[in-house]
């Protein structure tokens, strides 16, 4: 069998070409979205910065107790957006393990030298060079609170030398140090550059008193490293921390290792689901309509003794060599296509510049078996279906096959219509990513409900548009109808194709813009200030007072941004949040509190939005338990309920309720009204040059840097929406082109019964503006449905924001790529003489 359907392919190349070219495409797309799966999971910063540590014990992620299914207790664990920190006592503990000669600990201070601000540098205490380890180059140790030492990658960028001074930014002040040496190490650790304090100086400057960043543990030359390590994991497991080794050190080492491993590994999977769906109704739908048009041949083959079981064999041994070939194709270019992925999202700022693109496989064997398994189920149904035909009935001018589907087939797309409109319900009743799970449920199986009872869609549509089509096409219109009506079935992956496009792009493209248009409007509408100071390197505390102070200011509030992990009905969510100063915040904020008040925001209490709190189930005057940004648990009473959730973030805390809980300790910016015609702008100015880095800017460029940074935060997942989209409208073109082409034998008797070519070319036109006009009103219902429905649960917005060009452009691409796949080879066919044409197998 291999052989004959070897010979198959070879001889029948134009009729296997659709069915390649989508099998190809599937395994490029579900590729990319593999390796970037593999590449997040193999990759774990980089490690020499603790390269002298047998282990280092930080906490970097929180493990949250979830709802109990079965007797089993459900666990999620999330990635601190603030970066845990562990008790200096643990360093006492861990140096007492049998075997270590030292533990030290780590203090990760965020820092900018003036003499060269466009390096990222950390602070760290002098201890700490003995986890690299660093060794002197020239010079000596810090010994005051003003010497410094630089690692060489400063020192190099810089001309920093012993005895030079410089000025360095750290807690929001800048003080000038002396250099007292400088620094390198064997395998320079990657990542940010390193400043060295003395340790009681880097102990003064940390937000985190009493604390370390992480411990590393320093063994003695002949100690038991098993044994040593039991003896760490155990200290680590009872204070709730983590003990990293080998490689996992840069876990430890680097947030943006942790971050990018997170990312990769989320989004990846995500769309690697969407894709594999996707694929998976495109795949099927053109194996099984490549079968279906080859119907005749295979009744031949029968005719002359094949057995049923014998033409199946051929059929399945065909698709699976196409899905080798299709695999050979498809990897090497989801390889270079996740290289272009990885180097946008590396100078977009997602991704570290030390993230590589690993291994590919693992990931090209699963996908090219994914791949091949849906084909090869895909034949077999359709071969099913076409080797019950009696050849006797094949051999005549045409196999004619039922015009709709059986019981189960109607009775199944029922059933997937009334999921989808169960799942409407869900969705309106869960927010985040419970809701977006729920909406793409419930668009997938209106899909494979539409796809299921396409063919008495179709029949359907071609009775009620029958007189339409008679009007404006005349007698072409009267033959497109009955073709249509003929044709229901065959016409099916067509259907589906081209609502699947719609379907996903009018859903998935416009939520990205509806949640971006969310979120600035509402920053633009809620902020009530007319000046914000800013800095780069962060505002201390007291730079609201002094706003205060000026005068012609009649209110001023510091914001701190954070992200704390709430509780929700199934799992927990990491959640944009605030830190404020509520003296005055209700005439410089308007968050639109819909109960309570920010007056009563306190230490232990919290504001929280409306979505979040029908989330979690929180009432006025609850207490709402939550975790901050570094894992410290924390039960606050809420005080308020407000709107404006998405410009905001979904929770808003006292400013002091994170005091030593966020990496910098910093305030972001300080919002600062002013009365009419105050003239204070001198004064804010003066406010603004005592703060390293700091301006006044007006808050609408505020907005405008929001936008930005939203439409950023969007990119990614517009990007991979795109592919997805564009995957399912080059499998719509690529059906219609295989449905044309089968049509030769067809059209060729049309032609010779006395129909001209412009007949046939209007009554083409008539079948497509049907087909067409169908699909597109029901991608546009279902689009129209699912967006309505996720953005009400997640926005609170009743009509979506749909914007009239992106609508315009993706009907009016889809409907032009379907008309251009159907006229070429319309046309192709029509060149040929209607006697050649009969004679034309396919």
């Amino acid at each position: 069998m291999l052989r004959l359907a070897a010979q198959t392919l070879r001889h029948h190349k134009g009729g296997f070409l659709a069915t390649f070219v989508a099998l190809a495409a599937g395994v490029a797309v579900l590729m990319t979205c593999a390796l970037l799966v593999e590449s997040g999971w193999r990759h774990q910063g980089d490690p020499h910065r603790y390269g002298a540590a047998l282990a280092v014990v930080a906490d970097r992620d929180l493990t949250v107790d979830g709802p109990t299914v079965l007797g089993e207790t459900e666990r999620t664990t999330v990635l601190l957006p603030e970066r845990g920190s562990v008790p200096a006592e643990l360093a006492g503990e861990l140096a007492d393990v049998t075997g270590v000669e030292r533990a030290v600990g780590d203090r990760r201070l965020v820092v900018t030298t003036t003499a060269a601000p466009e390096l990222p540098a950390t602070g760290h205490g002098w201890s700490s060079t003995a986890l690299a380890p660093y060794r002197l180059v020239s010079g000596q140790p810090p010994r005051s609170d003003r010497e410094i030492a630089v690692d060489a990658r400063l020192a190099g960028s810089t001309g920093l030398t012993p005895g030079t001074t410089t000025e360095v930014v750290t807690g929001g002040v800048s003080h000038a140090y002396r250099v007292s040496g400088v620094v390198d190490a064997d395998g320079t650790p990657g990542g940010r550059a390193a400043v060295f304090f003395t340790d009681a100086h880097a102990a003064a400057l940390d937000p985190h008193p009493g604390r370390y960043d992480a411990v590393g543990v320093l063994t003695e030359p002949d100690a038991d490293r098993d044994a040593v390590l039991a003896g760490v994991r155990r200290i680590a497991d009872a204070a709730g921390a983590t003990a990293y080794t080998g490689d996992d050190r840069g876990l430890a080492a680097e947030p943006e290792s942790a971050a990018a491993r997170s990312l990769t590994l989320g989004a990846g999977a995500a769309f690697a689901g969407y894709a594999a769906a996707i694929v998976g109704f495109v795949v099927a739908g053109t194996v099984g309509l490549s079968v279906r048009h080859r119907r005749r041949d295979l009744a031949l083959l029968r005719a002359v003794a094949a057995t049923p079981g014998q033409v199946r064999s051929m059929l399945l041994a065909e698709v699976g060599l196409l899905a080798l070939l299709a695999g050979a194709v498809g990897a090497p270019s989801g390889l270079l296509a996740v290289r272009l992925v990885r180097d946008a999202l590396v100078s977009r700022g997602f991704l570290p510049d030390d993230f590589a693109v690993r291994g590919g496989a693992l990931s090209a064997a699963a996908v090219v078996v994914t791949v091949a398994v849906v084909a090869l189920l895909s034949a077999w149904t359709a071969a099913l279906r076409v080797t019950r035909i009696r050849p006797t009935e094949a051999l005549g001018e045409a196999a004619v096959e039922p015009a709709t589907g059986g019981r189960v087939r109607l009775i199944s797309g029922l059933a997937c219509l009334g999921g989808a409109v169960s799942l409407t319900g869900l969705t309106g009743a869960t927010d985040g990513q419970t809701a977006l799970g729920a909406a793409m449920g419930m668009l997938y199986l209106f899909v494979l409900g539409v796809a299921l009872l396409a063919p008495w869609i179709n029949q359907a549509a071609a009775r009620l548009l029958g007189p339409a089509l008679r009007a404006v096409w005349g007698s072409s219109g009267y033959l497109a109808a009955a073709n249509l009506r003929a044709n229901a079935r065959g016409m099916v992956a067509v259907l589906t194709a081209l609502v699947l496009s719609v379907g996903l792009g009018g859903t998935v493209w416009f939520l990205q813009d509806n949640l971006e248009r969310q979120t600035v409007v509402q920053s633009r509408e809620g902020v009530l200030a007319q000046h914000a100071l800013t800095s780069g390197a962060g505002l201390p505390a007291s730079a609201a007072a002094e706003a205060r102070r000026v005068p012609g200011v009649v209110a001023a509030t510091g914001v701190r941004r954070t992200s704390v992990v709430v509780p929700d009905r199934l799992e927990p969510q990491t959640v944009p949040a605030q830190g404020i100063d509520p003296l005055g915040a209700d005439r410089t904020l308007d968050l639109r509190v819909r109960s309570g008040s920010l007056d009563a925001l306190r230490e232990d209490t919290v504001a929280v939005s409306t979505a979040r709190a029908d989330a979690a189930g929180w009432r006025l005057g609850d207490r709402a338990r939550l975790w901050l940004g570094d894992g410290t648990p924390v039960t606050l009473r809420v005080v308020a309920l407000y709107e404006r959730g998405w410009g905001f973030g979904d929770v808003t805390l006292h400013r002091r309720t994170l005091d030593g809980h966020t990496v910098t300790g910093l305030d972001d910016r300080v919002l600062i009204r002013t009365a009419p015609d105050a003239g204070a702008e001198r004064a804010l100015a003066e406010l603004a040059r005592r703060h390293p880095g700091g301006q006044v800017v007006d808050t609408a460029r505020l907005t405008g840097e929001l936008a930005e940074d939203v439409a950023v935060s969007g990119w990614l997942n517009k990007m991979l929406v795109a592919v997805l989209v564009g995957y399912a409208v080059l499998a719509a073109a690529n059906t219609l082109v295989m449905a044309a082409l089968a049509r030769t034998r067809e059209l060729a008797l049309l032609r010779l019964v006395g129909v001209t070519r412009g007949q046939v070319k209007r009554m083409v036109h008539a079948e497509q503006a049907g087909l067409l006009g169908v699909a597109l009103l029901i991608g546009t219902v279902i689009a129209g449905v699912t967006l309505t429905t996720i953005v009400r649960a997640v926005t609170g917005a009743t009509v979506p924001h749909v914007p009239a060009a992106g609508w315009a452009a993706l009907l009016g691409g889809t409907a032009a790529l379907a008309l251009l796949a159907t006229m070429v080879p319309v046309g192709r066919i029509l060149r040929t003489t209607p006697v050649e044409g009969m004679g034309v197998r396919e």
